[in-house]
Formats: structure tokens, C-alpha cells, sequence
């Protein structure tokens, strides 16, 4: 079993897990991204490379072009919704490169593509945070004993004052108070 080693370990299968939970996040709001900017590939090709790598296949260079491919994506679409679902795909795909560096920075690798997509809903639905708070209790639910031991090795996410920074922070806490 492959390790990455820095202020503690990682396995493969670990990461694999955390891939999986930001992949499954951003696919849930794609097609705000598709509908807004239809034939731009990137942003889906972000999620494919991110599930290849969910569903075992080998960290690749294809991760990381396809993380800043979909990155590039967000900054050129025109509405809010499409940018932050194209940053969800960017984020779910950079997920096979999570460090175990014990910065709450590294949180956003985690959790973030889960943030990004319930703000991209909220405001495909017209701005509605129940939206948005609906998709964060998803996400909840959705992560496993393993995603929140990983989690619990890093500090708590950063708090901030965007809307993305404070759902963020809120999934990392329900996360950390899971038991």
C-alpha cells in the first residue's frame, strides 16, 4: 500500500476515498456549469479524471491538468453558479493530491468541491440557502468513517466571510462532531 508522508500519512486508499467524496459533490452540480457554458469539456473532464482515480487507477499528471483546466474554466464563465460548479470540478480532481501537511489550508482539498457545489445550487436556485444547506447536509451524510478520520488530521477549515468559506466551515465542523 502506497504511503505519502509529511506531518502524518496518507494512503492511497485514503486519498482514494477523498477523491471519491469531492468528486461525488461536484458532479451534483455539473450541469449548472454544462447549461451555462455548453461545449466547454473541462470542468467534466475534471470529475472523469477524479473518479479514474476514485475507482483505483494510478495519481497521473492527468489530475492536476485537468484540476487547473477546469480552474481556467471557472474564471471564464460568466455566471457565479457556473464558476463555483467548475471550481467544484477543479477541486475534486486536485483531490488525488492532497497533502498531509497539517495546515488548515489543506482542508479546502477535502471539503471544498462539497462547499462550492451547494453555493453553485443556492444560486442556481435563485439565491436560496436552504439550497445550499440541504446540499451540505448531503455531503454529510454522505462522508465515511474514513473521510473524517482524514479530516480530523488536519486543523479546522479556515472561517471567512464568503458564503463557500462559511459552508465549508460549517460541513467541517457536523464533520468533526460526527462520531
Amino acid at each position: 500500500m502506497a504511503v505519502v508522508s509529511g506531518d502524518f500519512e496518507l494512503t492511497m486508499d485514503e486519498l482514494r476515498v477523498v477523491a471519491r467524496y469531492a468528486a461525488e459533490s461536484a458532479q451534483e452540480v455539473l450541469p449548472v456549469f454544462e447549461d451555462a457554458v455548453p461545449g466547454d469539456p473541462r470542468p467534466r473532464a475534471a470529475v472523469d479524471a477524479a473518479w479514474e482515480f476514485a475507482n483505483g487507477a494510478r495519481r497521473t499528471r492527468w489530475q492536476r491538468v485537468a484540476s487547473l483546466d477546469a480552474h481556467r474554466a471557472a474564471k471564464e464563465a460568466a455566471t457565479e453558479a457556473a464558476r463555483l460548479a467548475a471550481r467544484a470540478a477543479g477541486d475534486a480532481a486536485s483531490a488525488a493530491y492532497l497533502h498531509p501537511i497539517a495546515k488548515a489550508t489543506q482542508v479546502g482539498h477535502i471539503l471544498r468541491a462539497a462547499a462550492c457545489a451547494a453555493r453553485a445550487a443556492e444560486l442556481h436556485a435563485g439565491g436560496d440557502p436552504a439550497v445550499g444547506t440541504r446540499l451540505v447536509e448531503q455531503a454529510r451524510k454522505r462522508a465515511t468513517p474514513v473521510l473524517v478520520d482524514v479530516l480530523r488530521r488536519y486543523p479546522p477549515a479556515p472561517t471567512g466571510r464568503s458564503r463557500v468559506t462559511q459552508l465549508m466551515a460549517g460541513l467541517d465542523a457536523s464533520l468533526r462532531a460526527f462520531c
